[in-house]
């Protein structure tokens, strides 16, 4: 299953994901720094740098800074990493900064409940990256 992430609720873009990873299919997710999430991008990337910041370097926790992997631990949470089960449908999962040159011609798939049609206020993954001075190449 190839999925677009493009302006996608990144929190419900994940459940349908994990759904299918738990069914047993690969899921390869392109354009993971165009993710959005909802709420105030300034009390979004604060707490995003609390996450970040928080524990100690040497003993964790760890988070992700990067796009691709921080949209990978948000599945991660949607699924029973510390069981068999889960650990295998997380090596199934293949996320992505904008589109590698081995999947282009690929036909992807917009995740309809995940669409963003959010009138409030959002911020991207991308941002939320930059912010913690994170460079990528998109």
């Amino acid at each position: 299953m190839y999925v677009d992430a493009k302006d996608s609720i990144a929190g419900r873009l994940a459940s349908v994901v994990a759904k299918e990873l738990l069914k047993g299919k690969s899921v390869f997710v392109v354009n993971a720094e165009k993710a959005v999430v909802s709420g105030d991008p300034k009390h979004t990337g604060d707490k995003f740098v609390e996450k970040v910041n928080r524990g100690d370097p040497y003993h964790g926790p760890f988070y992700p800074k990067v796009p691709d992997r921080v949209l990978k631990r948000i599945v991660r949470g949607m699924l029973p990493y510390n069981k068999p089960r889960g650990r295998e449908a997380l090596k199934r999962l293949k996320v992505y900064i904008s589109i590698p040159e081995e999947l282009k011609g690929k036909e992807f798939a917009k995740i309809k409940e995940a669409e963003n049609k959010l009138e409030g206020k959002f911020v991207t993954i991308g941002k939320l990256s930059e912010k913690l001075g994170v460079k990528y190449e998109s």
